[in-house]
């Protein structure tokens, strides 16, 4: 995975110091948040349906702040239609390295209406190969993120117990 692209948020003054949450998690400030959802294309949206939650994959863009992504008729439609409010995820992990980061978005998702639908289309990759004609925009209102890095993983004594190592020959 490499190093992060993201600067390390600070709690005391130090420069390297991270806050993190009970669990031993970096926590992501908002604008580190929105770095990663700018760089990604595919993520989840999480909604209601039949007053069951779904998760979804769609594809989307990040675009003036907001989550657009394109949809044919069905369920997510549906949803935004209502103005309903919504979870977003991306999240990248490596499990050889044992470390990645998630970012969760709450917020409100609408339908994008025309001429502004038309314009924002071309922008937004699109995988299904069935047609759509919608974009739905997602208003984030809460933003959240963790990044699990190997400098934490600690299982007994050395940091280094219980990784996953291939099998020697």
């Amino acid at each position: 995975m490499g190093p992060s692209p993201l600067g390390k948020a600070s709690t005391d003054g130090h420069p390297d110091a991270v806050e993190r949450d009970a669990n031993g998690l970096e926590i992501l400030d908002r604008d580190a948040c929105l770095l990663l959802l700018a760089q990604k294309s595919l993520g989840r949206i999480g909604i209601t349906s039949g007053a069951l939650p779904t998760v979804l994959p769609v594809n989307y863009r990040l675009i003036d702040g907001q989550i657009m992504f394109r949809t044919a008729r069905g369920t997510k439609l549906a949803a935004a239609s209502l103005n309903a409010v919504v979870a977003f995820e991306i999240d990248e992990m490596d499990a050889f390295a044992r470390t990645g980061w998630s970012v969760v978005v709450t917020g409100i998702a609408r339908e994008v209406e025309e001429p502004d639908a038309d314009a924002l289309r071309d922008l937004i990759a699109r995988w299904a190969p069935e047609p759509d004609g919608h974009v739905v925009a997602i208003t984030p209102e809460l933003i959240s993120g963790r990044r699990l890095d190997d400098v934490h993983l600690v299982d007994g004594q050395d940091g280094q117990a219980g990784r996953n190592v291939p099998p020697s020959r």
